[in-house]
C-alpha cells in the first residue's frame, strides 16, 4: 500500500509484453489470430517520464486523466515537487486527491512535505501525525514517522525527534537508509544542522545495537563538521561501543570536513 512502486521496471515489462505480443504475430501463420497487444495506461506513462525525471511531461499526462483519479492527483503533486517554485501547484494538486479520497494517507504525508519545505514545520507535524493515525501500525507509516522526525528536528524538539525515529525504526529498520523511486510516498531528506541531525541518528543506531550504522554516521556528523568529540565520550548510547576499535580511531581521527 505505501511501498514506493519501481515505475520504470512496470512500465518497461509492459512494453516488452507489447513487443512480444507484436513479434508472435509476425512469425504466425497467416491462419492464426495475432494476440492482442499491451498498451501502456496514461498512468504508466506519466511514470515512465517520472523516471526520465522528465516532470512536465508527467504532469501533462497524469492530468490529462486525473479528473477523479486521486492517485493521479497524488502523482501530479510529486512531480511538481520536483521542479523549483512549484509547492503551490504541488499542493494544490494534493488537496485535490484528499478531496476525492479523505483517507489517503500519502497525499496527506505529500501535502506535509509541501509546508515543510516551505518551513511550516508546526503545519508539517500536524499533516504527518494525521496520516499516522489513519494507518498507525503499517509497514509505510514509517515514512510518515521519518518526515514527523525531521520537522520535531528542524522544530529543535530532540525528544519528540527520538521518539518518531524510534517508531520508524520499528515499524521499517531500514526506512533511513532505503533510497527509491518516487512512488507515491515523499520524504523529507533535507534537513537544516546535517551534522548534529547525523550525530542524532547515530545516537539511535547505537542505543539499537546497530553498531555499523552508528559508526556511519559518527563519521557523517565528523565530516559535516560535528566538533563536540566530547559527547561521543559522555553520551550513554554509545557506552557499548567505546571499545571497539573503529569508535576509537573516529575519536583520534582528525576529520576531513567536506
Amino acid at each position: 500500500m505505501f511501498f514506493r512502486p519501481p515505475y520504470l521496471l512496470l512500465a518497461v515489462a509492459t512494453l516488452a509484453r507489447a513487443l512480444s505480443g507484436q513479434s508472435a504475430a509476425q512469425t504466425s501463420p497467416p491462419s492464426a489470430p495475432a494476440p492482442p497487444a499491451a498498451t501502456l495506461t496514461p498512468e504508466m506513462r506519466g511514470d515512465i517520464f517520472m523516471a526520465r525525471k522528465m516532470y512536465r511531461e508527467a504532469i501533462d499526462v497524469y492530468q490529462a486523466s486525473s479528473s477523479r483519479n486521486p492517485v493521479l492527483w497524488n502523482k501530479t503533486g510529486i512531480a511538481y515537487n520536483q521542479l523549483p517554485n512549484q509547492l503551490d501547484q504541488a499542493r494544490k494538486a494534493y488537496q485535490e486527491a484528499i478531496k476525492l479520497k479523505p483517507n489517503y494517507v500519502e497525499a496527506i504525508n505529500n501535502l506535509g512535505t509541501v509546508y515543510y519545505a516551505k518551513k511550516s514545520y508546526r503545519r508539517a507535524i500536524s499533516y504527518y501525525r494525521k496520516a499516522i493515525s489513519l494507518a498507525p501500525n503499517e509497514p509505510g507509516t514509517a515514512s510518515f514517522y521519518l518526515n514527523m522526525g525531521v520537522a520535531l528536528f528542524s522544530r529543535k524538539q530532540y525528544e519528540e525527534c527520538a521518539q518518531a525515529n524510534q517508531m520508524a525504526l520499528k515499524l521499517d529498520p531500514d526506512v533511513f537508509e532505503r533510497r527509491g523511486s518516487f512512488g507515491t510516498t515523499l520524504e523529507n531528506r533535507d534537513v537544516g544542522e546535517r551534522a548534529k541531525y547525523h550525530y542524532f541518528l547515530a545516537k539511535m543506531y547505537a542505543k539499537s545495537g546497530r553498531n555499523e550504522l552508528a559508526l556511519q554516521y559518527l563519521r557523517k556528523a565528523l565530516e559535516e563538521g560535528f566538533k563536540d568529540k566530547d559527547k561521543l565520550k559522555k553520551d550513554p548510547e554509545f557506552a557499548g561501543m567505546r571499545d571497539l576499535p573503529e569508535f576509537k580511531e573516529l575519536l583520534a581521527a582528525e576529520p576531513r570536513v567536506l
